[in-house]
């Protein structure tokens, strides 16, 4: 079922009643109302999708952002993001808004986000998306992979009081399957440099998705990497090009690489939560950070910061929302759910 609304400030909503697939008929997931918000305007912010609950005509209350990974999208969280606005405890007072990062999704083709493309201008755009819509700062911030660092700065230049006085910290900070630290070349498989090397040998037309995921299993990729990997092209008259900007894209892996948040865990700033998912099958888990992240999980406070947590998701990989959507429900929404907005 779709309704289309009339157009508002230059602004195309698309809203629609999702039914509980992937996870289950829950009941009063029926009355879920996605609405799909994208800015039309050439304004320097971030395009964007807000998820809402129908049951309440009151507006929301408290809001949630929710980042995706490199070479992701705000869609590839749309299923998650549903299934987490249905299992919280008081859906009709959240609002989620799924963001496209910088050179990412729709955001790829905006102008104005100038580099360097780097965490910090990422999590600039944060601010700049939410001073420019004139909302309330969001209560909570869930990134995953590259986003959980983007959501870590974002934390950090808002304590710093980078985003101005009026910026106001997330009173929770999620961050999924995401290292915290400067990530070690030596520690690293190199896939994902390596998946970047190929994106930047290839001509920027592609004949066709097959070619595209054919040519990258003869190089030994996996087929269900190079299938996703094909879930990035969009077509263009006679061909196939590139739905993210791969230049920029690049710069930005080489700072989530080399940028480190170990302070903000050791010291997070007084009212905030900040809680780490690692899943218990990625690759992307060195031991002694794992050990690292336990002692200052288990440490005592005097009250004078705020909590930091560590959560284990079992029987997922990297891909946390697709290996075991249900199980990081689990962990996330009775957390979010505390918050009672």
């Amino acid at each position: 079922m779709c309704t289309l609304l009339k157009p508002e400030r230059n602004r195309t909503v698309f809203s629609f009643i999702t039914m509980a697939r992937t996870f289950g008929n829950k009941p009063g997931f029926h009355h879920l109302l996605t609405g799909f918000t994208i800015s039309r305007r050439p304004l320097q912010t971030l395009a964007y999708e807000e998820l809402r609950h129908s049951a309440d005509p009151e507006p929301y209350r408290a809001t949630a952002f929710v980042l995706h990974g490199l070479l992701g999208s705000a869609r590839n969280w749309r299923s998650f993001s549903r299934a987490l606005l249905s299992n919280i405890s008081n859906p009709s007072g959240w609002r989620l808004v799924l963001v496209d990062l910088r050179n990412h999704g729709r955001s790829a083709k905006i102008e104005g986000l100038n580099p360097p493309h780097d965490l910090v201008n990422a999590a600039q755009d944060l601010a700049h998306l939410v001073k420019s819509q004139g909302w309330a700062w969001p209560d909570v911030v869930l990134g995953h992979s590259m986003g959980g660092k983007v959501a870590l700065q974002f934390a950090e230049s808002c304590a710093r009081g980078h985003y101005g006085g009026s910026a106001k910290l997330p009173k929770q900070l999620w961050v999924l399957d995401s290292i915290p630290g400067e990530v070690i070349r030596e520690n690293s498989d190199g896939e994902v440099e390596k998946v970047l090397q190929t994106l930047q040998s290839l001509p920027s037309s592609i004949p066709s998705r097959k070619w595209l995921v054919d040519h990258m299993i003869e190089l030994g990729f996996s087929k269900s990497l190079s299938e996703w990997i094909g879930t990035n092209l969009k077509k263009q008259g006679d061909h196939e090009t590139w739905a993210f900007n791969l230049d920029g894209v690049v710069q930005m892996f080489k700072s989530y690489q080399e940028k480190s948040y170990w302070h903000l865990l050791e010291q997070p700033p007084k009212d905030m939560e900040i809680a780490v998912v690692r899943a218990e099958n990625s690759d992307r888990w060195d031991p002694d950070v794992i050990q690292r992240l336990g002692s200052l999980a288990n440490r005592e406070g005097d009250g004078s910061e705020g909590k930091f947590s560590v959560h284990v998701l079992p029987k997922s990989g990297h891909w946390v929302h697709v290996d075991n959507p249900k199980g990081l429900l689990e962990i996330v929404a009775p957390r979010i759910s505390s918050l009672r907005p």
